[in-house]
């Protein structure tokens, strides 16, 4: 909106207020204003969008001055909202229990633009998309430039069901924001599934936009339009698609939930319970997108995946954008693939692998049912979950610790993002083996149970090829003094009853002494300062 007009708006919001709140009121005063708070025995307020708010005057409201404004506007609906004729402007009432009004909450409606150009290519993708969101973040707003999007540039048949006025405003002719789409008045919010189903019926759309989808009718009611091939462009109550899957009245939106009893075998396979919650059927949105902040928006443009995978606490990560970026579809970043030509979990949808490219792989969090979306806006670390077979799990977990690798490791076969197993017992896991071939995890095998043999393997799982210096000196430095500790354990088992090893820091001593540990055998450190070493014994010296 240009400021002449939002200025014209203002102008006439101010029209209808007493000169005592009036005469308070200014352009550049309002350019962040949300609303306009006026309840009686009370000073008169505007809060901010960043929360700040503001008095204006210090003379209390009135029953004269609710009178005032309400005479200069046109009834309230049921809904208890009313609106200024060809505004975006919403006047919300307040009443006591005798129903007479005491307050008046008068929000300022703007036009603002570019607020979709990072989700334009999902716009254009005719596929239907429900928008989730704290009140305030920006839904309604979203929905006022899709719809001139897709009636004005992509020339489609659109039919906005307004109820109470919100997305184009009070009076009979539309707001110029909503552009050539047409729009639908519902006089009462429990009249909103039936002007829904009326809008299909009567006036053949190819795109129904509808706000604040609420109730369990006007859920079936959107599941009838997107089943009759038409385009569905709303938002509902619920700040995340969480939420929405765990509210009986709306999951069906997303599929709706089940519960399901696995046999023995797939409940074993999953490593859950045998009772399990599934997606009972398709979505009746295509694509979900949470308005996590106003500039920032997480996308899961696979619904159904998305939904499964939570359900059965599988990693999934949105797709972050941020609205002062434009995305393209040709041009949108895919998430670093491993060198081998095997995806890491053959499950994970494409769509849900293309993300921003500050986003990493997932944290730890990603596997709880309650994790928050806002995490994947941080830059975070790769990480990875490791299952072992055959592998000494103690090692693995010194070797994380003690090189601090961004990994764990997992019980589950099909929480893992790679596979380590012994080469030795590769017949005997093949039952294993073939189960992380059908998921298509990644597979390294390691020859010994060696800390040098383990350390190789993890490093080439992990891709550290850009390590830094200092890391990748210490795992050559570790792997020599391994070697070297490894082959003093085969002199003492040849005979010899006691050898030496060269000097070593504190760190790679330790884990000599832990190999030394796991043949039986025992080490002394000795020396001092930068010659302390250790000193393996054997033969007499160890029976003694």
């Amino acid at each position: 909106m240009s400021n002449l007009q939002f200025q014209n708006d203002l102008d006439r919001l101010t029209e209808v207020l007493p000169e005592k709140v009036k005469k308070h009121i200014t352009y550049e005063k309002m350019e962040d204003v949300i609303e306009i708070v006026l309840d009686i025995g009370r000073t008169p307020e505007i809060r901010h969008a960043g929360g700040k708010i503001e008095y204006l005057g210090d003379e209390f409201v009135t029953d004269e001055d609710i009178n005032y404004i309400t005479s200069r506007i046109q009834d309230f609906t049921s809904d208890n909202r009313s609106g200024i004729p060809g505004t975006l402007h919403r006047i919300s009432a307040i009443r006591n229990r005798q129903g007479k009004i005491i307050g008046l909450t008068c929000r300022i409606g703007r036009v603002v633009t570019g607020t979709i150009a990072c989700i334009k290519d999902i716009c254009m993708m005719n596929k239907s998309i429900l928008f989730l969101g704290r009140p305030g973040v920006g839904k309604t707003t979203k929905l006022r430039e899709i719809s001139r999007l897709v009636a004005d540039e992509l020339g489609k048949r659109v039919v906005i069901v307004d109820t109470s006025n919100e997305i184009a405003g009070d009076g009979d002719t539309p707001h110029p924001a909503i552009g050539h789409a047409r729009r639908m008045q519902v006089t009462q919010p429990q009249f909103q599934k039936d002007i829904m189903i009326e809008a299909v019926e009567n006036h053949t759309p190819e795109v129904i936009v509808v706000d604040e989808i609420g109730t369990e009718e006007e859920a079936q009611a959107a599941r009838t339009i997107a089943e009759r091939g038409v385009m569905l462009i709303a938002t509902a109550h619920g700040n995340s698609l969480e939420n929405l899957i765990k509210n009986p009245t709306l999951s069906d939106l997303v599929g709706g939930i089940q519960s399901v009893t696995l046999g023995d075998d797939e409940a074993k396979r999953r490593a859950s319970q045998k009772t399990v919650l599934e997606r009972e059927k398709q979505p009746t949105f295509d694509v979900v997108i949470e308005i996590l902040d106003r500039n920032t928006l997480a996308v899961y443009k696979n619904t159904a995946e998305a939904v499964d995978y939570i359900l059965r606490g599988w990693p999934i990560r949105p797709e972050i954008r941020k609205v002062d970026k434009s995305y393209d579809e040709a041009e949108m970043p895919l998430q670093d693939t491993p060198k081998k030509t095997e995806p890491t979990l053959s499950d994970l949808p494409k769509e849900i692998n293309r993300i921003d490219k500050n986003i990493a792989e997932h944290n730890t969090d990603s596997l709880k049912f309650s994790f928050s979306r806002q995490k994947y806006v941080d830059e975070v670390k790769g990480f990875k979950k490791i299952y072992l077979y055959a592998v000494s799990r103690t090692i693995v977990e010194k070797v994380i610790e003690r090189l601090n690798l961004n990994a764990e490791i997992t019980r589950n076969l099909d929480e893992a993002d790679i596979v380590i197993a012994h080469k030795n017992f590769i017949k005997g896991g093949a039952k294993v083996l073939s189960i992380a071939n059908d998921y298509r995890l990644q597979i390294f095998y390691v020859k010994t149970n060696s800390m040098a043999q383990i350390q190789k393997v993890l490093k080439e799982a992990l891709q550290i090829t850009e390590a830094s210096e200092t890391l990748c000196g210490y795992y050559d430095d570790a792997e020599r003094a391994l070697d070297e500790a490894k082959a003093a354990i085969n002199k003492i088992l040849a005979g010899a009853e006691h050898v030496e090893l060269t000097p070593q820091n504190q760190h790679i001593r330790k884990l000599q002494h832990e190999l030394v540990e796991q043949h039986n055998m025992k080490s002394t450190s000795i020396g001092e300062g930068s010659n302390r070493h250790l000193r393996i014994v054997g033969g007499k010296e160890f029976k003694q």
